[in-house]
């Protein structure tokens, strides 16, 4: 007698109907040759939905398990919020134009980076002034001191004030004044 591996019917004795999650499975025992081997190994054959059967077609999806949603910045590694950033581009371009995914990567990186800049220079000026408190003064003496930074910012920083400078000809005629007045 040879045995055919094939499906066998559901009231087979090597038959469980339902297996995890109340879905129904087919359990078959498989085998080829002659004769049935000493051991027994079982096939699960999901049906139901899922995977790539069709209607009601054999296999299924295997169980997968589901990751947590990771933001789009974590992934770059970036602080910025890229979606954000994202969906302004998107509103900020005309209506039949796109913007690709890795645009607002590179853009916030880019804001990101900036920033970071700009912090660390109004905080070394915190520190040369003795304060702990990031004030639009620091952020002026700051930006104003950098000279790429300054080509960049051109805006007024409200509160910012006004960067200390005295023009060389006033200080030589000041100079020269105080040392021949004498009293």
């Amino acid at each position: 007698m040879k045995y055919n591996p094939q499906l066998t019917s559901n009231e087979d004795a090597n038959t469980n109907q339902y297996g995890k999650g109340g879905r129904r499975l087919r359990l078959v025992m498989v085998w080829g040759g002659d004769e049935p081997p000493q051991r027994h190994l079982p096939i699960v054959l999901a049906s139901g939905k899922g995977g790539k059967g069709g209607k009601g077609g054999k296999g299924g999806k295997a169980p997968t398990i589901k990751k947590a949603p990771q933001s789009r910045s974590s992934k770059a590694g970036l602080q910025f919020p890229v979606g954000r950033v994202h969906r302004f581009l998107k509103n900020s371009v005309q209506q039949s134009q796109r913007v690709g995914a890795t645009a607002a990567v590179y853009t916030s990186a880019i804001l990101e980076y900036l920033t970071a800049e700009v912090l660390e220079l109004a905080g070394n000026a915190c520190k040369d002034l003795k304060v702990k408190r990031i004030t639009p003064r620091h952020l002026q003496l700051a930006i104003r001191g950098d000279e790429e930074l300054d080509t960049l910012i051109k805006a007024t920083i409200a509160g910012g004030g006004v960067i200390p400078h005295i023009h060389k000809s006033l200080i030589n005629k000041s100079q020269g004044k105080t040392k021949k007045a004498k009293f």
